[in-house]
């Protein structure tokens, strides 16, 4: 990971810090037998793993819909403090390349409606080939502010996306940038956008949904939130899950969060 810019940070800013925890989860609940010692041994993956983390990042929903009653199970199924972000179907982001009709996606928005409460962001990661547009952009983000209040976090992955003129536009319509790793670009790697809510995408580095994150980089991701907490609403979610990395690397950051208080 590159090293993060971390602003200075008074003693009353790190206290209220320590109020608002940082939201940390996996791709996913799948529980790998390597850290089934980490969780109830009874339950639901689901059941278990929201015991011990906070939120969660809901993938499936990008290549299938799921019906009300599953979504309403999974609303049922973890605390009342956890979230749910879901990525936005390839149907809207890869295959319409943003071009969706107003049905597509109010459909979409219907089904994850059933997470009532426990919805966090909307996750829209859209393919590495697609190009910033102003006016394609402008006419989407229009488009799901028309339809949706709620928050709302951008993952591009093509270089022209990093830009200060479509940073400008996602915070006209209160959308946040995720910040990714690896990034495509130095800039990706930072929050954008939005500035009251920062949401990190770790992929895994060097090598992408493999390899897992070191001490050293896991040090840094709690320098960030620790300085972005000042005035943002943090999330992490760990996407290296091919080798069961994300789940072991989200419990070493959530326990250097709890000793970093």
């Amino acid at each position: 990971m590159t090293e993060p810019c971390i602003s200075d940070v008074s003693i009353k800013e790190r206290r209220i810090f320590s109020r608002q925890p940082v939201r940390v989860g996996c791709a996913g609940w799948s529980i790998p037998r390597l850290a089934a010692t980490h969780f109830a041994s009874r339950g639901s993956h689901l059941e278990r793993y929201s015991q011990v983390f906070n939120s969660c990042e809901i993938n499936s929903s990008f290549y299938r819909p799921h019906k009300k009653e599953t979504w309403e199970r999974w609303a049922r199924s973890t605390p009342a403090e956890f979230r749910f972000s879901v990525k936005a179907p390839k149907a809207i982001t890869h295959e319409a390349r943003l071009n969706c009709s107003s049905e597509i996606l109010s459909a979409f928005l219907e089904q994850i409606s059933c997470l009532h409460e426990k919805l966090g962001p909307v996750l829209i990661q859209l393919p590495p080939s697609l190009e910033f547009d102003y006016a394609h952009a402008r006419k989407f983000l229009a488009l799901i502010r028309g339809n949706f209040s709620g928050d709302v976090v951008w993952e591009p992955r093509h270089g022209s996306w990093f830009d200060l003129h479509v940073d400008d536009l996602l915070m006209e319509y209160q959308i946040a940038r995720v910040a990714a790793d690896p990034a495509c670009v130095p800039a990706a790697a930072r929050p954008g956008g939005l500035a009251s809510l920062a949401y990190f995408r770790l992929h895994g580095s060097p090598r992408r949904y493999f390899s897992a994150y070191s001490s050293d980089s896991l040090n840094m991701i709690v320098a960030q939130a620790a300085s972005l907490g000042v005035r943002a609403r943090v999330w992490c979610i760990f996407d290296n899950t091919a080798f069961g990395a994300a789940i072991l690397n989200a419990l070493e950051l959530v326990a250097k969060l709890g000793s970093s208080e």
